[in-house]
């Protein structure tokens, strides 16, 4: 096997472990009595509406996922909406959410399903702000470079649904949120901005944070930072009823595709599954860390990279991330590497991400493309596509962040 088709199948690997279909029956309880509804949001939420009907058949409910995501369900209404940056088509399926939560009682269950992506996908914004003012908000937030726990802060206080408030639409009905994580550490508060997961901060460091990373935002928005948001507190009884639960994670994936690695006589270095930076930083950390290790090896890690926007091109953290990775390599002998994300989509591009190996700049010379430029303008994925290195999987109906692993020869 050589090591690019080695690198594809760990990936692989990473995704299916992560899938719905693969996992999310052996923690699904028995269909309970009475009336069910089943909510959610997300990549993979379609596809875990798909998984939980094959166990309980046809089932109420409605789930929003990423247009091209969709699953057939039997009873479960699938809506298909944009991500990264919310539509139209989110918000009237969210507020069509709401509305099936209402009047629910004591002796009805709902089941949430929350995926990576449920931030964008659940869109209801607070107060007076407009779609197109959290549009804006959130476009700010992709091209700043925040890290995922501050974004999530700040979406949470601009919603009717985040932070713990979708769980409060369904009180006094029994909840059990399954969550596939993507986010680094596993916060279930983080994941999808935590719709039904009671959150602590407050307006003002939501406030914080538009200032930290000059978030530019209308007066409406201002306006509702000024006030109490409904960012519902980690002891309201109304999340008395809910019980959360992370049943697939980042650490799962890597683990499955460490395996493999260890099969082909690699040893293997988890550097973390839940690592947050620049893409360029961190790459440059881990090529120091490529040609200081002895092989054969492979050095595996997760979490979520982001990407600050300085130039025009087209690129997301993995692609970036990769891209960094081999300028810095320069070419070194027996280093090969893939950065992806598990939901297929890196960026807002329809690209995983991208694998390299010591002859990527010699294809980019023979291909005319400078990589210093394109990383300098922010472009790995049209570098990638010139030098026919792109990982296009299409929609992977799962999502536990990024995934990169570096193989060193012997």
């Amino acid at each position: 096997m050589t090591p690019d088709s080695l690198l594809r199948r760990m990936f692989d690997k990473a995704v299916e472990v992560a899938d719905p279909m693969q996992s999310l029956a052996r923690v699904l309880p028995p269909k309970p009595e009475g009336r069910v509804v089943v909510v959610g949001a997300g990549k993979a939420s379609a596809r875990m509406a798909e998984a939980v009907e094959a166990e309980w058949g046809p089932c109420e409910g409605l789930v929003i996922t990423r247009y091209g995501y969709a699953r057939p369900c039997k009873g479960i209404e699938i809506v298909e909406a944009a991500h990264p940056v919310p539509d139209q088509a989110g918000a009237d399926a969210t507020l069509r959410m709401l509305a099936l939560l209402e009047g629910l009682g004591e002796d009805d269950f709902v089941l949430a399903l929350i995926s990576g992506g449920a931030s964008a996908l659940l869109t209801a914004p607070a107060g007076d702000i407009t779609l197109a003012e959290k549009q804006a908000v959130n476009a700010g937030l992709l091209a700043s470079g925040t890290p995922i726990g501050q974004m999530n802060i700040l979406r949470k206080h601009l919603s009717r649904v985040k932070g713990g408030q979708l769980a409060a639409a369904a009180y006094p009905a029994r909840m059990l949120s399954l969550m596939i994580s993507d986010v680094p550490g596993d916060d279930p508060a983080l994941i999808g901005s935590g719709p039904t997961v009671g959150d602590a901060s407050t307006p003002a460091d939501a406030r914080a944070i538009l200032d930290r990373w000059n978030i530019e935002a209308a007066p409406s928005v201002h306006a509702v930072l000024a006030g109490e948001t409904g960012v519902i507190a980690p002891g309201d009884p109304r999340l008395s009823k809910v019980e959360n639960a992370i049943y697939a994670a980042p650490s799962q994936s890597l683990e499955a595709a460490a395996e493999i690695a260890a099969a082909a006589g690699y040893a293997v270095e988890i550097l973390g599954d839940a690592l947050e930076g620049e893409a360029r930083e961190v790459a440059a950390e881990h090529a120091e860390l490529a040609r200081a290790a002895k092989g054969p090896q492979l050095l595996l890690s997760g979490g979520e990279l982001t990407v600050t926007r300085r130039g025009d091109g087209i690129g997301g953290p993995n692609a970036e991330y990769a891209l960094a990775l081999a300028v810095a390599l320069q070419g070194a002998r027996g280093i090969h590497a893939i950065a992806c994300d598990t939901d297929g989509v890196d960026g807002a591009a329809e690209v995983a991400g991208a694998i390299i190996g010591p002859d990527t700049l010699n294809k980019a010379r023979a291909a005319g493309v400078d990589p210093s430029d394109a990383l300098a303008r922010n472009d790995a994925h049209s570098f990638f596509a010139a030098i026919h290195d792109q990982v296009v999987p299409g929609p992977t109906l799962t999502n536990v962040n990024d995934f990169r692993a570096i193989l060193i020869e012997g």
